[in-house]
């Protein structure tokens, strides 16, 4: 899509960690049976849904930055919210001073319609990192051990260090990188919890529903499948929703700060069973009024919902963009991991990841952390096509300037798992 036409989309169309894991693992240690007798102890330093110790998205740090700086770091969507969703913001504004008793159960009537689930079977959220944490809480344990992907989003193992609970990573596949179902099988004899991101964070490749399908056949007798389905609206791919539906121990989360662009607006869904998504009110006795979702996030949502172009026409903007992008790497012999179905990808810069991260941040570009287990990738969010020309600019500059010498390159698949594992 050339930038007229993007700019005429842009008119159409105007830009997750609501329940901190300080605040929810409290209230989890003190009401769940299994953590009566424990404290909890503090998460090993990562880096969160903005940030944190592994490198913050900003570059490393908190200091002020430049106001021209390309913010390409933390998977938001520079759309913004829909015409429609600003329209259904306003009107709802004008009702703001009674409790909602109408767009929160049109944002659930308008999901549950679209996926055919019966009642019960769909709860809302300010965000999907909330009811994320709700689920990991109440599936896993001391005796409950997570399995998860490596490299994959962050919350999954930081939940299991607050509950205590063993998790194990495994890599994804090496050809695919998609999450290994068969890997992650015989990791734990008797799991509570496994963690997909699909597509993932932060490669931004899919697992096919296949796989998944297979894992959850598989699986042993109690313990859940939880996918986390925050970036799937930019795949063309099958959701598992459908085995929610099926009655399958499943959970599906869903969040409306990507493709939507209300990352700061916060709305979001779990999906599972009515005995599944009961077992957060295990977690902590106050969940009604922490998952409290705000009526102008609702009505913005449910009219999202209902906007059939919405979808359609951002995929195709962010996917344009994207392949663009891929196709200035390949052209500069940049290795990046193949396959992305997200607004996002990974580059392999060919030394340490957090070295080009601050010198790109030095040229007004901030892209994304690096993970441990490849320790010389970025991940880059897409953004606008005038963004990533900037990104391309300064990258270029970036990877053609002299560095201090580092050790010599390490394929990622020759990295010893258990030397980088967070």
């Amino acid at each position: 899509m050339d930038l007229k036409n993007f700019a005429s989309a842009q008119q159409y169309f105007s830009r997750r960690s609501f329940m901190r894991t300080a605040g929810i693992a409290s209230a989890a240690v003190a009401s769940m049976p299994a953590f009566a007798m424990q404290a909890a102890a503090p998460a090993a330093p990562q880096a969160g849904r903005r940030g944190g110790g592994m490198g913050d998205d900003m570059g490393g740090g908190r200091a002020p930055r430049d106001p021209n700086t390309v913010i390409i770091s933390s998977n938001e969507n520079p759309l913004g919210p829909a015409p429609v969703a600003l329209e259904a913001i306003s009107g709802a504004a004008k009702k703001g001073g009674r409790y909602d008793r109408e767009y929160s159960a049109a944002m659930t009537k308008a999901i549950s319609e679209q996926f055919q689930l019966k009642p019960g079977y769909v709860r809302i959220y300010p965000g999907s990192g909330g009811p994320l944490d709700l689920a990991l809480y109440s599936n896993i344990g001391p005796d409950k051990a997570l399995i998860l992907g490596d490299p994959s989003y962050e919350q999954g193992f930081r939940a299991a260090q607050t509950c205590k609970a063993k998790y194990i990573q495994v890599p994804l596949d090496k050809k695919t990188y998609a999450y290994d179902v068969k890997a992650m099988l015989a990791a734990h004899p008797n799991p509570g919890a496994y963690y997909i991101v699909n597509p993932n964070n932060p490669t931004g490749t899919i697992t096919p529903k296949s796989d998944i399908e297979w894992l959850v056949k598989n699986k042993p007798a109690g313990s859940v499948v939880i996918v986390d389905e925050a970036y799937h609206h930019f795949s063309t791919e099958d959701s598992v929703i459908d085995m929610v539906a099926a009655d399958k121990d499943v959970i599906v989360l869903r969040t409306f700060s990507k493709i939507y662009g209300m990352a700061g607006v916060r709305a979001g869904f779990a999906f599972g069973r009515p005995d599944l998504l009961a077992k957060f009110e295990t977690v902590t006795s106050n969940n009604r009024q922490i998952g409290s979702i705000s009526l102008t996030s609702a009505a913005a949502a449910a009219a999202s919902l209902n906007d059939p172009q919405l979808v359609p026409l951002r995929r195709k903007i962010n996917k344009d963009t994207l392949d663009n992008t891929l196709e200035y790497l390949q052209k500069n012999n940049f290795a990046f991991i193949p396959g992305a179905q997200a607004n996002m990808f990974m580059v392999d810069v060919k030394r340490p990841g957090a070295e080009v991260q601050r010198a790109m941040l030095g040229e007004k570009v901030a892209i994304g952390r690096v993970w441990s287990i490849y320790p010389t990738m970025v991940r880059v969010t897409v953004g606008t096509p005038e963004e990533m020309k900037k990104f391309q600019t300064a990258f270029t500059k970036v990877m053609n300037s002299p560095t201090a010498p580092v050790a010599a390159h390490l394929d990622i698949n020759d990295i010893p798992h258990e030397l980088y594992r967070a």
